[in-house]
């Protein structure tokens, strides 16, 4: 399994390889198995704050952040910053820090307007000084793109990211308690239960800042949604990838919504919801419960993406269009997938984040 995992990285690392070879090689990663790595367990508890850490025992995890800001003119801005962790050898010491250390963070980051989708990623071996994770204050790093709490809690925090042609400066906080996806953050990944992931998320987020655009700098608010998620194997390998979707009903009512795909079809064969109050109850949406439907595709560098849905869940009266603010929107880094901000029209109004992989 580490031979298939040092191939994947030098795909992506060296060679200037197709689309759908890097999309291969990423499936293959979150698609195999390996014992030495630490399973996820139903019934396992995901405790605050110590959860926000790294889970180096995993194989992968990441620190996903996503918001619909405007700014005093009311134009409409997409923010997207992620950051991933791979680890190379379960069996490695704790204490090995430095070029010896195993995990390997990658981080992405975009800003997406109607017209506009810029995006950019790095990569580095964990090092104190260069990526990590730490603990008081928690910070969540790659070079010069931080997560700075001032608390080992997530929140309250900044979000620094500066690029060649865009950047940003965010406040972060919230006072809603977390969700806990799935079985109390068993996530399930297949029908069958055979894979699955810890995942909780934050989708109540107070964001204000500056994002500066090619030069151009503007004062924004909005809101914002995080989602971490940690596991040893996210895919089966009969799945080639996932839709995901956070769709904000109201100020204090949002909807995530998943679906992975199986690779022969490209139909979707397990799908997920949760419906989620800012008091911090939620309600599980079955996936017989769940009508999710692409009613328009945007080819983008060949590649064709569903970048309009239409989604009809009766049980809780929701009969909504998700339309992409931009269909352009295509993150085209080492690994390529589309991601960008949306908007929610039919029995519910707002925004929400969408994102579409494997294609």
């Amino acid at each position: 399994m580490l031979r298939t995992f040092i191939s994947a990285l030098l795909i992506l690392f060296v060679t200037a390889c197709s689309e759908q070879e890097a999309t291969t090689s990423f499936s293959r990663m979150l698609g195999t198995s390996d014992d030495q790595f630490e399973s996820v367990e139903k019934g396992g508890l995901i405790v605050f704050p110590g959860d926000h850490q790294a889970h180096t025992g995993f194989r992968q995890e990441w620190w996903y952040l996503t918001a619909n800001l405007v700014d005093e003119q009311g134009n409409e801005y997409g923010v997207q910053w992620t950051q991933f962790r791979v680890a190379l050898d379960p069996t490695s010491s704790p204490s090995s820090t430095g070029w010896q250390g195993q995990q390997i963070y990658m981080a992405h980051s975009a800003l997406t307007t109607d017209m506009i989708h810029l995006a950019d990623e790095k990569w580095s071996r964990e090092h104190p000084k260069m990526a990590g994770v730490t603990r008081q204050p928690l910070r969540v790093f790659l070079d010069d793109w931080q997560w700075n709490s001032t608390t080992d809690d997530l929140f309250p925090a900044k979000l620094n990211v500066a690029s060649e042609r865009f950047s940003y400066e965010l406040a972060l906080d919230s006072d809603s308690p977390y969700q806990k996806q799935g079985d109390r953050g068993y996530s399930e990944k297949s029908a069958d239960g055979k894979v699955a992931s810890y995942y909780y998320s934050q989708p109540f987020i107070k964001v204000s800042g500056t994002i500066s655009l090619d030069g151009e700098v503007v004062s924004v608010s909005g809101s914002g949604w995080i989602d971490r998620e940690w596991s040893s194997q996210f895919l089966l390998d009969s799945q080639q990838g996932w839709d995901w979707l956070a769709i904000r009903l109201s100020d204090e009512v949002s909807l995530v919504l998943f679906q992975l795909r199986d690779a022969k079809s490209g139909q979707a064969n397990y799908a997920y919801g949760r419906l989620m109050s800012i008091d911090g109850t939620g309600v599980t949406i079955e996936q017989d419960q769940i009508n999710l439907k692409a009613t328009k595709q945007e080819k983008v560098e060949g590649r064709l993406y569903p970048t309009q849905w239409t989604l009809n869940i009766p049980a809780q009266n929701i009969e909504v269009t998700l339309s992409a603010l931009n269909p352009k929107a295509k993150m085209p880094l080492s690994i390529p997938y589309w991601e960008g901000p949306i908007i929610i029209q039919g029995s519910h109004s707002g925004r929400g984040y969408m994102e579409l992989t494997g294609y």
